[in-house]
């Protein structure tokens, strides 16, 4: 009989934690977040709901956007990649020496997207391999890329590509106003999401983050792995600086300058934890949406570059300090609702051990 009086209120209880669960995850509040975004920008300017804006504030982040999704792994993992925007510039250097030179797109972006993998394959050589922090190694990659694009092009800039290659960068899907640079973003995120989330590859990257001896030991090849996790950001970064040149319709050597801060900024706004071990893709996508709205909101409010920068800045700061302060109310709530208090005779046991 108490089973049938008391059954209505365990399911009850169970439901109201369920939703409690849904409403504390990360997630969420960046859908908030992005809502309030949305709300400051219409207060902000009359032409921020028009669909031309959001198909340019889309546009704006989506080299960004693309970075992330290989360094939301990297992270994941215990590491993190600085030089991704050198290599994004690296690769818009070698993409218009390549044109200039009178070698054909065709044959040029493919190459250009084997040295992003090779500068990537020596990150994840000197970090997994030669057993090198991964901060101080892109660190040194950061300015040992970035000299090599002076070297191939130098201080003069290249702009004079097809109207076939400009379009990838600022052209849109027939019929919509979605730039196709955000179809390959939400490529990406869709495999990477499916690898992370889906696969045994991904349960291998959680590991590698939260316990590095643990997973070597459980026959993890943590040293594959993370090489491997070093090459596909060189990789995805070549592609981006690619995608940038197009949406410029030019190629310099300074390309990508400063995206590393708005990289990590992303992922970390994502949920990911610096420390490695958790953190989604879906995450990291919002968090995207998120940056592209508010600073989109900044811009056309008038606001100043500087002032921008410190927005971004104050937001990385939040994002690390929030998720750490949710993760500690989010302990102590399920150890008062899910944990019982140890017996008396224990407690003793335990005053008497410390003691």
């Amino acid at each position: 009989m108490s089973d049938v009086v008391h059954g209505p209120s365990v399911a009850g209880a169970r439901s109201g934690r369920s939703w409690l669960g849904v409403l504390a995850r990360w997630e969420t509040l960046l859908v908030v977040a992005i809502a309030g975004l949305v709300v400051l920008g219409t207060l902000l300017s009359p032409f921020f709901l028009t669909p031309g804006n959001f198909s340019n504030l889309i546009a704006a982040l989506m080299e960004v956007a693309i970075m992330a999704l290989p360094m939301t792994l990297i992270i994941v993992a215990g590491e993190i990649d600085l030089s991704v925007e050198s290599m994004a510039g690296l690769a818009s250097s070698l993409i218009g020496f390549l044109w200039a030179a009178g070698v054909p797109l065709t044959a040029a972006i493919p190459l250009v997207l084997v040295v992003g993998a090779l500068g990537g394959l020596l990150n994840g050589l000197l970090v997994a391999r030669g057993r090198l922090p991964s901060l101080v190694v892109t660190l040194g990659t950061l300015a040992l890329f970035r000299g090599l694009a002076l070297i191939v092009l130098g201080p003069r800039g290249v702009s004079n590509f097809p109207p076939e290659f400009t379009a990838l960068g600022f052209g849109y899907v027939p019929g919509t106003l979605i730039p196709w640079p955000f179809v390959i973003f939400l490529s990406l995120a869709l495999v990477l999401g499916v690898v992370l989330h889906r696969t045994w590859i991904g349960r291998q990257i959680y590991a590698i983050g939260r316990n590095t001896g643990a997973a070597r030991y459980s026959g993890v090849r943590v040293i594959r792995i993370r090489t491997a996790l070093f090459v596909l950001s060189g990789l995805i970064a070549a592609l981006a600086g690619i995608i940038l040149t197009s949406r410029l319709s030019s190629a310099r050597a300074d390309a990508g300058a400063g995206m590393t801060l708005t990289v990590v900024t992303v992922v970390l706004l994502g949920g990911v934890n610096i420390f490695g071990g958790s953190g989604t893709i879906p995450g990291v996508a919002l968090a995207v949406i998120a940056v592209a709205v508010m600073q989109n909101a900044l811009r056309l409010a008038s606001v100043t570059v500087e002032v921008q920068s410190i927005a971004l800045g104050l937001l990385l700061i939040l994002s690390v300090v929030i998720p750490n302060f949710a993760h500690q109310a989010k302990s102590a709530i399920d150890r008062v609702r899910g944990g019982r208090p140890p017996p008396a005779d224990s407690v003793r046991r335990g005053e008497a051990t410390t003691g």
